[in-house]
């Protein structure tokens, strides 16, 4: 086990990170249901309640569906709760999660980014948390796996601010991430006791004071409930930007919040990623960089709350920008693309931006096929308007585009 005592180094996978990081924060009840690549997360956390490092309820229960309703038990009566899933299992929970949402139960819980079914597939896309996007619930996608330990620490932060009150997802990327070994380091103990005081709420229920948690509205006051709920996620943007630069300074490692980016500041062709792949395009860029291209790429780091200000911000400027979706919503295009054009569509300098459609299924993204989507970036703001159009969604590795 770790040493608490002081900040040690580990040799662990993606998986484990998160494991470490759940430890950290104190969870007081853990719903379990394992559901590959996730499983390897319950399982590590199962042996810490066993060996008495971690003191929390361990509930192995009998589906995905019923480990969102015992996390939201446990969050209803003001228990720090954590739960993780993947794929088919957070489909199976996707009634629970409005329900957490709507309750405002800050839950923490890790999705195993895993393809959907037909074909049924074990191996990563976003196609399952990009469908939960709705939900209510903050999305995060994280990069390695040390930025998944220190996000599950911030998950709690976030997700229990009294102005937020708000599950919270993690996205690792499966088995790129959840079962890849890298050297992370663990904060101590005392430390993280600090950054994350112990959950407390008044959205609770209690013998004391008594309140309905789960209620019925009708049509006349419906909309104000989901008001707050819209406005409890707005307002967790500055939330999320406090969170980091606290973290930043007690242990030394900032993600810079919402967004974060690559030699961005005089790119002309910006390529927007989410996850793992950012680690690839950014070797890219430096490829492109000594070719005479100025390429820069802009880490998608939060789905919700949507940071379309720093988005605009950073691509009005460019000549052209791309956006590689490891997801299609079926006849249209990426979810990401059609979040970051919107945001765009407000913009005086509005640039041309391409939808690249890559990793379903789990198939690789190479460095070469980001040097291509490049390229294609060069040629995009040369085309007819009727040309871009039909070329705006293309298929990574494939040869095709949507419209051929």
């Amino acid at each position: 086990m770790i040493d608490t005592r002081k900040n040690e180094s580990v040799f662990v996978s993606g998986d484990e990170a998160v494991a470490l990081g759940v430890r950290l924060s104190r969870p007081q009840v853990i719903s379990a249901y394992p559901i590959t690549p996730q499983t390897i997360v319950v399982e590590r956390l199962s042996e810490m309640v066993e060996d008495g490092s971690l003191d929390a309820k361990y509930i192995h229960v009998e589906s995905e569906h019923s480990a969102m309703s015992a996390a939201m038990g446990a969050s209803s009566v003001g228990a720090r709760a954590f739960t993780a899933t993947s794929s088919q299992g957070l489909l199976y929970m996707a009634e629970g999660l409005h329900y957490a949402s709507g309750g405002r139960m800050p839950i923490v819980m890790m999705n195993a980014n895993r393809s959907l079914a037909l074909p049924w597939s074990i191996f990563g896309d976003h196609r399952d948390s990009m469908s939960m996007l709705d939900s209510g619930w903050i999305q995060v996608y994280v990069e390695d796996a040390q930025e998944a330990l220190d996000m599950t620490i911030q998950a709690y932060r976030i997700a229990e601010d009294p102005s937020v009150l708000t599950p919270f997802m993690i996205n690792l990327d499966g088995f790129i991430l959840t079962h890849t070994y890298e050297l992370v380091e663990v904060p101590r103990q005392k430390e993280v006791d600090s950054y994350l005081p112990p959950f407390s709420t008044p959205n609770k229920m209690s013998l004391e004071t008594p309140k309905s948690m789960g209620f019925s509205t009708s049509p006349a006051d419906n909309m104000e409930f989901k008001y707050q709920q819209h406005k409890a996620m707005m307002d967790s943007m500055e939330v999320i930007k406090k969170a980091d630069k606290e973290f930043s300074e007690m242990f030394g490692r900032s993600y810079h919040g919402l967004v974060d980016c690559y030699q961005c500041d005089d790119a002309e062709y910006i390529l927007v990623t989410a996850g793992s792949v950012t680690g690839t395009a950014r070797v890219a860029v430096d490829t492109m960089r000594i070719k005479g291209i100025k390429a820069g790429v802009l880490k998608l780091r939060f789905m919700r709350p949507f940071p379309e200000q720093e988005i605009r911000n950073i691509l009005s400027g460019a000549v052209s920008y791309g956006v590689l979706d490891k997801d299609i919503s079926f006849g249209y295009e990426g979810t990401m693309f059609t979040n970051v054009n919107s945001a765009l569509s407000g913009s005086k300098n509005f640039p041309r931006g391409m939808n690249f459609v890559g990793g379903l299924g789990g198939r690789d993204i190479s460095v070469q096929d980001i040097e291509e989507m490049f390229i294609a970036l060069q040629k995009c703001p040369d085309n007819a308007y009727g040309d871009y159009i039909k070329s705006r969604v293309s298929f990574v590795n494939m040869g095709v585009n949507i419209n051929e």
